[in-house]
């Protein structure tokens, strides 16, 4: 096999264009073979095999940088970087991330795991090579999913209107070649990649100058080329003063080689529209990509997916079920996600309510101050929005819910640790955000059946933003469907176990973590289920206060600035004598493992959390 020898992209700078097919046919089998076995993000990588090899055999990498956007694309730089054997373990604990890591190898000029950064990111890499001298090329992978978010556009606008010797490439698996448009696409490609071409028309626009006739031709010529290219996608690229090269196809390896020569040399900002059929070579995700982008384990020979075996439901199908409830009877219920409705579970809602449910793209900001229009008008949005990524609407939901104090649910999806995508989806930071924003409710529901009993008291309250975070994975096996439900009393905490000497005061899931590990005490150790970090049971904290001398606090996001900093700033206040401890995400990035490994990791499971308890009752 080709790809047993390839241990770096100068392996394959001496290969002829039948050999980098066969090497993007074993690529392709590799990554299916691996990622039967060890799950991870199968179609978008299966989509960019060709565009990843071509680009490491044109350029001279690492000395030139290639900065991949998201990272879902990235399986086969990482197999032709050196990292070919270590891909069997990526995802897994101390094994390679399933992202471009800076730390991981020099190929990786840019960590990414979020959407859209790669454009701006590329950009300040193209001018630092400009400032400096250094001469290397500079090279975005860009999918056409990721080209939705804000930030890209503003990249590709700064980038636009200066000089920067910066390449595009958008690898577009919207939209297949036509054969009617082959020859028009063709020769466009022809004509815009012509060294001869693009020679006269620099030097054309050196004569004419800063001047009208310039203007006048420049504006010409860009209508008419604006007509010829209008249906591959050029004129937005064009307009924003990127040079628009293509379509091409995105899976022929000799075209993509031959294309990325021409323009390698080329001065200024340009793009590369690259078509491109997500799940490329096998068959199954091919015809659905949404289920192949991570279709977990499953069959390489026949693509049975390999169905875990569920003891409980997802918190997302949870959502999902409760939302259509909601919706069935309150015709204001409307439904928004940023390109997440399969992960969080809201498809089904977007069946069932096609009318009110509103997929926005890769625009979180986006998402919530459309949120925030609706509520305006009296209707009652249900946004859902993954934890890590609502990071990015920080400043919508301040100043365009929570200052006007607008009835905006927000659901935050994969709070708390989320397994094997690691650092970059850990939704360890959103208690910490949002607790210092005023005139909002912060809540996390300790089981399937709160999460029901919380959407439907946030449906009932029009105080202001109302979020819910809630984990990633299976709840604790409750039969929440048959159940009524509860309308809690805002800010109210509840005492789950009763105890004598040491407190543990938890939120979300770990809730039941430290009903657990308070069993195996005898009634030493009481339990409190604050559901809501805000606004806080300050009663019910004092009464802790007065009965314990030990408190331990416990969470599934960052210590500094949550749950644990909520409690110590009231006991300062209220002059509390006792010791306090915290457990949860400590300060630092936790890396991929499965969820259950993360937890150990920071000591939130129920033995880790017994061990705690006992070396705190010891010293009494």
């Amino acid at each position: 096999m080709l790809l047993e020898k390839i241990n770096s992209p100068s392996d394959i700078k001496g290969f002829n264009y039948d050999e980098l097919r066969v090497l993007c046919k074993e690529i392709r089998e590799y990554i299916v073979e691996c990622c039967s076995r060890n799950p991870g993000h199968l179609a978008s990588s299966l989509g960019s095999v060709e565009l990843t090899v071509a680009v490491h055999y044109v350029f001279d990498t690492p000395s030139d940088k290639l900065i991949f956007d998201v990272g879902h694309q990235a399986y086969a730089h990482k197999i032709i970087t050196g990292r070919r054997e270590q891909f069997a373990t990526m995802r897994t604990k101390d094994g390679i991330s399933g992202f471009p890591r800076r730390e991981e190898s020099e190929y990786d000029s840019f960590g990414v795991g979020h959407s859209s950064t790669s454009i701006s990111a590329a950009l300040g890499m193209a001018e630092a090579a400009r400032i400096r001298g250094t001469g290397e090329k500079v090279i975005a992978l860009i999918g056409d999913g990721a080209l939705t978010g804000g930030l890209a556009f503003e990249g590709l606008n700064n980038a636009g209107s200066g000089k920067s010797d910066l390449l595009v490439i958008l690898n577009d698996n919207n939209q297949s070649i036509d054969s009617n448009l082959g020859g028009l696409h063709n020769h466009l490609l022809k004509i815009t990649t012509n060294e001869s071409y693009n020679s006269i028309k620099d030097r054309v626009w050196d004569i004419l100058g800063e001047h009208g006739f310039r203007r006048f031709i420049q504006r010409w010529l860009k209508s008419l080329k604006s007509w010829l290219v209008k249906k591959s996608g050029g004129d937005i690229f064009e307009a924003l003063g990127l040079r628009y090269f293509g379509p091409v196809d995105g899976h022929d390896v000799e075209q993509l080689v031959k294309v990325l020569r021409k323009i390698k040399e080329m001065k200024g900002p340009r793009v590369l529209h690259c078509i491109t059929v997500k799940g490329k070579g096998y068959p199954q995700a091919e015809q659905n990509p949404t289920i192949w982008h991570a279709p977990g384990k499953f069959d390489p020979a026949t693509g049975e997916r390999v169905q875990p075996e569920r003891a409980a439901d997802r918190y997302q199908d949870v959502f999902s079920q409760v939302l259509c409830d909601l919706a069935a009877k309150d015709d204001r219920v409307i439904g928004i996600t940023p390109a997440m409705a399969s992960g969080c579970g809201m498809n089904v809602f977007a069946e069932k309510f096609p009318e009110r449910f509103f997929d926005v793209g890769i625009e979180e900001e986006h998402a919530v101050t459309f949120s925030a229009g609706l509520a305006a008008s009296g209707l009652r949005p249900v946004c859902n929005i993954y934890s890590s990524f609502s990071q990015r609407a920080y400043d919508q939901i301040i100043h365009d819910v929570a200052l006007q104090k607008l009835p905006v649910i927000l659901c935050f999806d994969r709070a708390g640790l989320v397994g094997e995508d690691g650092a970059t989806h850990n939704g360890a930071f959103d208690l910490a955000a949002y607790r210092s924003i005023p005139d909002t409710i912060i809540s996390a529901p300790a089981d399937e059946q709160e999460l029901k009993n919380l959407m439907h008291t946030a449906l009932g309250c029009t105080a202001g933003p109302f979020i819910i975070r809630y984990p990633r994975g299976m709840g604790e096996g409750l039969d929440w469907r048959n159940s009524s439900p509860l309308i809690y009393e805002i800010g109210k905490a509840e005492e789950k176990l009763e105890g004598k000497e040491l407190a543990l005061i938890a939120t979300g899931p770990l809730v039941h973590r430290c009903i657990e590990a308070a069993g195996a005490f005898q009634g030493r150790v009481g339990v409190y289920d604050f559901r809501f970090l805000k606004p806080l049971d300050t009663v019910t904290l004092e009464t802790v206060f007065g009965k314990y001398g030990k408190i331990v606090t416990v969470e599934d996001g960052c210590l500094t600035g949550g749950l644990w900093s909520a409690v110590c700033e009231h006991a300062a206040k209220t002059g509390y004598k006792g010791s306090i401890k915290g457990r949860g995400i400590p300060d630092s990035f936790v890396r991929h493992a499965r969820q259950s490994e993360q937890r150990m990791e920071c000591g939130l499971d129920t033995v880790s959390l017994q061990e705690l308890i006992g070396e705190m009752l010891k010293n009494n």
